[in-house]
C-alpha cells in the first residue's frame, strides 16, 4: 500500500467520492451513524444526489488545493484506491473533514496510516476538531489520537413553524462581503477563522447573517441541512437557527447535527419546531473546549 497526495482535479475528486460511498453506504442518510471505519464527513441528507455529489467533489478539490499536505489517498497495488483522508489547517486549528476506508480494506491499518499522515499536517496546530460517528472503531481512533470525545446529538424531523417564536431581530441574506465578519466570529468561537472555506461554502449553500449592535453571527443552510452556524451570543444563534428552519421547504426532512451539551439553545429551538433529538456520535476536540454557540460543518469543522 502506498499513500499519495490527492490532486486538485475531477478524477481524484471522483475517486474520493467513490471511496466515501463504498465506505459508508446506506448509512450516509443517518448523519453520524456510519459503518465500520467511518468518520467525519460520512453522512449528509441527500436532497439532490447530483448536487450532493457536486458538493463532495468541490469539497475535495478545495481542500486538495488549500491543504495538499493534509489530503491523501491510500492505494493498493492490486485493489486500487482503498482509502482517503481530508484535513485542513486554519489559523492554528486543525480539522479532519473525511477519513474513509472501503469495506474490504478495513481492519488492515489503512485508516491508521491515513490518520497519522493527516495529523502530521496538523502537528503545529494548537487546536484540533473532528466530527466523528458513534461507531466504536471511530471513537477509539480519535481517542487514541489524543482527542476528548464530547457526545453529540442531532435534530431530525420536519419543521412545525407554529411552535417557533417570532424572530427578535433582523436576519439578512449574506454574501462574500460578509467574510471578514464571519472570520471574526470564527476566531471568537473556535479559535481560528475558516478563511477560504467560506468561498467554497458559499458555492453550495445559502447564507444568513446577523450583524448589529447586539453582535454578529452567520448560518449556512441548504435544503433541510444546517451546514455551519456560529454567533457571538446564544440569543443571536437562536435567531439564526430559527430563521434557517423557517427557510426549509414544507415537509422536507431537517438535519442539524453534532450538537454537544453546550448547544442547549439549539435543542430548545428544535423542540419548539417539533423536531426529534437523537444520539449522533461525538464532537472530538483537542486543545480546546466545545465551541459555543456553534454548529460545526462535518466537512469544514
Amino acid at each position: 500500500m502506498i499513500l499519495r497526495p490527492i490532486r486538485d482535479d475531477e478524477e481524484d475528486a471522483e475517486v474520493v467520492r467513490e471511496i466515501s460511498a463504498a465506505a459508508f453506504g446506506a448509512s450516509r442518510a443517518l448523519r453520524g451513524d456510519a459503518s465500520p471505519g467511518s468518520s467525519p464527513g460520512s453522512g449528509s441528507p441527500v436532497d439532490d444526489p447530483a448536487a450532493d455529489g457536486a458538493r463532495e467533489r468541490g469539497r475535495t478539490r478545495h481542500l486538495a488545493a488549500t491543504d495538499p499536505g493534509g489530503c491523501w489517498i491510500a492505494q493498493d497495488e492490486e485493489a486500487g484506491p482503498v482509502g482517503a483522508v481530508l484535513s485542513s489547517r486554519r489559523e492554528g486549528t486543525w480539522g479532519l473533514g473525511l477519513l474513509a476506508v472501503v469495506p474490504g480494506a478495513q481492519g488492515k491499518g489503512v485508516g491508521k496510516a491515513l490518520m497519522a499522515r493527516a495529523m502530521v499536517h496538523g502537528q503545529a496546530c494548537l487546536r484540533g476538531i473532528v466530527c466523528g460517528s458513534r461507531h466504536p472503531v471511530a471513537a477509539r481512533t480519535y481517542r487514541r489520537a489524543g482527542f476528548t470525545l464530547h457526545p453529540a446529538m442531532r435534530l431530525t424531523g420536519t419543521v412545525d413553524p407554529t411552535g417557533l417564536k417570532p424572530l427578535d431581530g433582523a436576519v439578512h441574506e449574506g454574501t462574500a462581503r460578509n467574510r471578514d465578519m464571519m472570520d471574526s466570529v470564527d476566531r471568537r468561537t473556535r479559535g481560528g477563522a475558516h478563511g477560504p472555506d467560506h468561498d467554497e461554502l458559499l458555492r453550495h449553500h445559502g447564507l444568513l447573517v446577523v450583524d448589529d449592535l447586539a453582535g454578529s453571527g452567520y448560518c449556512y443552510v441548504s435544503g433541510g441541512r444546517v451546514e455551519l452556524l456560529a454567533a457571538t451570543s446564544r440569543r443571536l444563534a437562536t435567531r439564526l437557527l430559527t430563521a434557517a428552519l423557517l427557510t426549509v421547504p414544507h415537509g422536507r426532512a431537517v438535519h442539524v447535527s453534532d450538537l454537544t451539551a453546550e448547544q442547549e439553545w439549539a435543542l430548545d429551538v428544535g423542540i419548539a419546531a417539533g423536531l426529534d433529538i437523537v444520539n449522533a456520535g461525538y464532537v472530538c476536540l483537542r486543545g480546546m473546549r466545545p465551541p459555543a454557540p456553534y454548529v460545526p460543518s462535518r466537512s469544514f469543522l
